[in-house]
């Protein structure tokens, strides 16, 4: 059994605990070699056979900057955006309890953090449009796999991207994993150049976390292991 001064001790588990997706970076950069080792790290993630699936881009100055002003030219145009789809299901077609209650409360309690009311669509828009800055992070990470690559692979990359953020907790870094660039992967893959043969998977913001930003002040809750886990003897 751990106890409290075992858990206190341990900075894996003070990583993993203290991880939140952060949804307002301070501009203080992120040196490469920093970057580098945390994706080397975070490559030690297990893989089916070790195919090792995954693919990375890292953007940082003008090609962050390039990229955030070409999405968000295309979402701010209600015309352009219908056009563009996400290529695969993220998220479930059809929204059953309790998956819809879980997402309508975090969206809002981060809603009423930011004073946005239900019926104030224009502040909505802005809020989910500051995915396309990364949330001014100095760093966007953008994800692709090979889509001759099966649903075991695409396991094998949720553990790589866990990688990832723990990897930065570990160092005092944040991130926000970020599935809201996966409607607009034909811009994404225009402007990286993505070979046809590679799907996005999604994108994540890396930086130091604003301390004063109301927003970074949302944590999630978690249901109790009575609710989802069942011990047999």
């Amino acid at each position: 059994m751990t106890t409290d001064q075992e858990k206190t001790n341990n900075p894996v588990e003070e990583a993993i605990s203290s991880r939140r997706s952060i949804r307002a970076f301070l501009p203080t950069p992120v040196p490469q070699q920093t970057i580098e080792n945390i994706l080397d790290t975070a490559a030690r993630a297990p893989s089916g056979t070790n195919i090792q699936p995954w693919k990375t881009y890292v953007l940082t100055g003008d090609s962050l900057a390039g990229l955030s002003r070409a999405i968000l030219k295309v979402y701010n145009d209600p015309e352009s955006a219908k056009d563009h789809t996400e290529e695969y299901a993220y998220y479930p077609r059809e929204w059953v309890s309790p998956y819809i209650e879980r997402r309508r409360k975090i969206g809002w309690d981060l809603y009423g953090l930011l004073g946005i009311t239900r019926d104030d669509k224009q502040k909505m828009h802005h809020q989910h449009g500051r995915n396309y800055c990364f949330f001014d992070a100095p760093v966007g990470l953008m994800f692709t796999i090979d889509r001759v690559l099966e649903q075991g692979s695409w396991l094998d990359y949720g553990m790589f991207l866990q990688n990832i953020m723990i990897a930065a907790r570990g160092i005092g870094l944040d991130t926000c994993p970020q599935a809201a660039f996966t409607p607009f992967h034909f811009v994404i893959s225009e402007y990286l150049n993505i070979p046809e043969t590679q799907s996005v998977v999604c994108g994540m913001s890396l930086g130091y976390a604003d301390p004063n930003a109301v927003e970074n002040s949302l944590t999630t809750e978690r249901e109790p292991l009575d609710h989802w886990v069942t011990f047999l003897n």
